[in-house]
């Protein structure tokens, strides 16, 4: 192997391991708002909405950095397709009507969106380890 193509694989190896930490942030930020969900099913009220959302407004914004890091790694690695929008989509009307509604089938919905991300997540985190993995190997040979 020549320098480039280590030099090149170095490149992608830096990504990922930023990647890797703000994965398992967002994670961490789904689960404390899948839980205060579940609370919130259970008629936890207006504070529980409050905050369950400022979680999920704290696991968006860590999603926008994931996707711009997801962006550099896919320009790194032109050849390999990595879907790149894990953004949460929860604002507009499903928080709205969390809110508005705050009945048991809005709460329900969100938590299925919360699941959703979360499921996202993991499946994201499972890839990027995956790519890490084979690029170690191919980085030692």
């Amino acid at each position: 192997m020549n320098d480039i193509n280590r030099k090149e694989i170095q490149d992608v190896l830096i990504i990922i391991d930023q990647l890797i930490p703000l994965v398992d942030q967002a994670e961490d930020k789904f689960r404390s708002a899948r839980n205060w969900g579940f609370l919130d099913i259970l008629g936890g009220g207006f504070i529980v909405d409050l905050i369950k959302h400022s979680k999920l407004g704290s696991a968006g914004e860590i999603m926008n950095r994931i996707n711009y890091l997801l962006h550099d790694l896919q320009r790194e690695l032109k050849e390999v397709v990595i879907p790149t929008d894990f953004s949460m989509n929860t604002a507009s009307f499903a928080t709205f009507a969390d809110f508005l509604f705050d009945g048991i089938l809005a709460d329900v919905y969100m938590q299925s969106k919360i699941m959703s991300s979360m499921e996202q997540v993991r499946e994201l985190r499972n890839r990027l380890v995956y790519l890490k993995d084979k690029l170690i190997t191919l980085q030692r040979q």
